[in-house]
């Protein structure tokens, strides 16, 4: 048998929930997404739980199910991956943090979890934190996209048991961070010391006093999360014998995918946010796979699930019908020997705004699929022949690849 090569598009937070203002449809439902559909009519279809029914999955636990590799067993935190993703250097021991730059007011309570979506200014504001040293533990600091970026502790005796600084919510005060088992008391108290020490310094900076004049948020807290050890991922190209590389925009996805052996392609255009070139993304999928160097491809779209966060349901059908667009152009540029995998790692509806258990459209197009689709949407899909959990995934690649063993004589 001839192997063919896999790209899957993962739509982050693609799922959504019945809305009013929009007829009692979901985003994908409303959107005028001809290609989409065209590809779901060439397709298995069907819903996919990305770990389970009614789990609510992150996209750091969903993607590594997705990718074959069970978060239960192999998931820390969020902090690693996060940090990894922006290429800094994670050693045994160090303790990784996921964190926002955010707005607080004189008595540490949260007004904007996000400091107004920054989008300048916060390699100014890192540079001012980065490098701090309390006790024996030097800290380490990195912008990601927008309010984004990465917190590393290095030194002795440090546990990434540790609860968060950042409250999830705002009209709270920020948490103190305390020990969730005794060995990680000495990581809460530096944890502590730096967050208080950093905000000295960030609501002074020449940066914020400067968006304070321009009537925007300042970024003046650093809010640590999603504490965690790097783990050990087997090697995604030993574990699957495909050569892999990623095209992505989010730290956390890039740092998933590194850990795990698989290359990221970096382009200006890769971004995690609704401006990213969602085309661009495709083409250079599509000219990885097309050469003999990689068989396997893995994209992620942000921008879904950012419009769900935001609870602006027509914006998340607006950026649905930019991906249609895209797929457009897959379609045009489409080799014959690939695989493709279109699919989400959470829903984000828009009435949430934020990650909820529903399961998520799922539809695998090959040259010789079993075509049985309509639409590609969630009512649609979940007429099809396909319902599986997130670590069906990558078996399912195999066999539509040609790839997978033989079970038995």
């Amino acid at each position: 048998m001839d192997k063919k090569k896999a790209l899957l598009i993962i739509l982050d937070g693609l799922g959504d929930r019945a809305i009013r203002e929009l007829g009692f449809k979901t985003p994908l439902q409303f959107a005028e997404t001809p290609h989409l559909d065209k590809i779901a009519r060439m397709s298995m279809v069907g819903l996919m739980d990305p770990i389970a029914p009614g789990i609510r999955a992150g996209s750091d636990t969903s993607h590594l199910n997705l990718l074959g590799y069970d978060p239960y067993k192999v998931y820390t935190g969020r902090g690693p991956f996060e940090a990894a993703g922006l290429d800094m250097d994670i050693a045994p021991g160090d303790v990784a943090f996921r964190c926002n730059f955010a707005t607080v007011d004189e008595n540490l309570v949260v007004l904007d979890r996000r400091a107004g979506r920054i989008k300048e200014g916060t390699h100014e504001l890192v540079s001012a934190i980065n490098g701090i040293k309390i006790e024996d533990v030097e800290i380490f600091v990195k912008e990601g996209v927008e309010h984004r970026a990465a917190l590393v502790l290095r030194g002795s005796g440090l546990s990434p048991y540790v609860s968060d600084v950042d409250p999830h919510d705002t009209v709270l005060k920020i948490h103190e961070a305390k020990p969730l088992k005794p060995e990680a008391e000495k990581t809460a108290r530096i944890l502590n010391e730096f967050v208080k020490r950093a905000y000295e310094i960030l609501k002074e900076h020449p940066v914020n006093k400067e968006r304070e004049k321009k009537g925007l948020k300042p970024a003046n807290i650093l809010l640590p999360r999603g504490a965690g050890m790097a783990p050990h991922l087997e090697n995604f190209v030993k574990k699957y014998n495909m050569k892999a590389a990623c095209v992505v925009g989010t730290p956390l996805i890039r740092g998933i995918c590194k850990l795990a052996g698989i290359h990221p392609i970096d382009f200006p255009g890769a971004t995690g946010s609704y401006d990213t070139d969602m085309k661009g993304k495709i083409r250079e999928a599509i000219k990885a796979l097309a050469r003999q160097d990689y068989d396997f491809v893995l994209v992620n779209i942000k921008a879904t699930d950012i419009a769900g966060h935001d609870m602006l349901p027509r914006k998340k059908v607006e950026v649905i019908e930019r991906i249609d667009e895209a797929m457009g152009y897959l379609l045009e540029i489409l080799p014959e020997d690939i695989v493709v995998v279109i699919t989400a790692d959470h829903s984000t509806p828009c009435s949430v705004g934020d990650h909820s258990g529903d399961a998520v459209p799922i539809m695998i197009y090959a040259e010789d699929s079993r075509a049985e689709g309509s639409e590609f949407n969630e009512v649609a899909c979940a007429k099809g022949s396909l319902r599986i959990r997130g670590s069906d995934l990558m078996q399912m690649i195999l066999n539509a690849t040609n790839r997978a063993d033989k079970f038995g004589a």
